[in-house]
């Protein structure tokens, strides 16, 4: 005789489980000095792990939007930006470039010592290469005078990352001289000077150092006639003091092409010299670094 089957029990557990995350529990806020019910508010624990799902679905969400579409994906392994990733090797290519330059200079100059010392004949020696070449040898000692002007200047320089930036900026531009004549006021930041003062025969042309197009081209109380000229590499050229305007605002122009000339009648002095301002991004750079006059 056969004994009805029994109910199983992971079925009754299972339909315990259910019940008991689907039932609802009421929150009620109750006045306390009527014991009136103000608001009531039935919930469930199934309902709170939803909520609790789909808020955290949502900042995981935001999290990797944000990731995504800002430069903090950078930070990630295998996420880094390429034009940061062609940077980087740039500047690593530069940097052993750099030394490589570096380490041949100092072996000519051991090896110019050595043509002054009369070890090596200065007939002996065929081209620069072959003077660097010729041997190598190690550097002389540092001083403590050389060591303590070292870490003075790295330690000024450190932070000044606008060297870098104005070199990169006009590397492999030639620019020309806007006009040929003396240098009779350098260029002094310190006393608010941004540029260099040339003097020169009444009358001479005034060229653009580089390609560009005229920003302005018109009389100032102050500084007389001035040009202005936009060149590439977010470069500015500015000349003060101008005799007679060539080209108008708006104008492309060529460089070594004549944009003015200088004043008539007054020749080598300072009324009549003409200044010449060069700028990189709005910060003033001497002229005397890019340009040879």
């Amino acid at each position: 005789m056969t004994t009805p089957n029994q109910p199983k029990k992971p079925v009754r557990h299972k339909k315990a489980f259910w019940h008991n995350i689907r039932f609802k529990y009421k929150i009620t806020i109750v006045n306390e000095n009527t014991l009136e019910e103000v608001a009531g508010l039935r919930v469930s624990k199934l309902n709170g792990m939803s909520v609790l799902v789909c808020v955290l679905t949502i900042l995981f969400a935001v999290a990797a939007l944000i990731i995504t579409f800002t430069p903090l994906r950078n930070y990630l392994p295998g996420y880094m930006n390429s034009e940061v990733r062609a940077q980087i090797v740039d500047n690593a290519l530069r940097l052993d470039s750099m030394q490589s330059v570096l380490d041949e200079q100092n072996l000519y100059i051991m090896n110019i010592q050595d043509i002054f010392r009369g070890t090596v004949r200065a007939d002996t020696i065929q081209s620069i290469d072959s003077l660097t070449l010729l041997r190598h040898d190690t550097l002389m000692e540092r001083t403590r005078r050389e060591t303590s002007f070292r870490q003075q200047y790295e330690e000024a320089e450190k932070y000044n990352v606008m060297n870098i930036g104005i070199h990169t900026a006009v590397e492999g531009m030639r620019f020309y001289r806007p006009l040929s004549g003396l240098i009779v006021t350098t260029f002094d930041p310190a006393q608010q000077h941004w540029g260099i003062d040339i003097t020169a025969t009444p009358g001479e042309s005034i060229v653009a150092t580089l390609d560009g197009t005229v920003l302005l081209s018109a009389y100032t109380a102050q500084h007389g006639y001035v040009v202005c000229i936009q060149h590439n590499q977010d470069l500015v050229s500015v000349y003060r003091n101008c005799g007679t305007l060539l080209k108008q605002e708006g104008t492309a122009v060529k460089a070594g092409e004549a944009i003015a000339l200088t004043k008539a009648g007054e020749q080598n002095t300072h009324a009549g010299s003409l200044h010449f301002e060069l700028w990189h991004r709005g910060r003033a750079i001497n002229p005397e670094l890019c340009i040879a006059f």
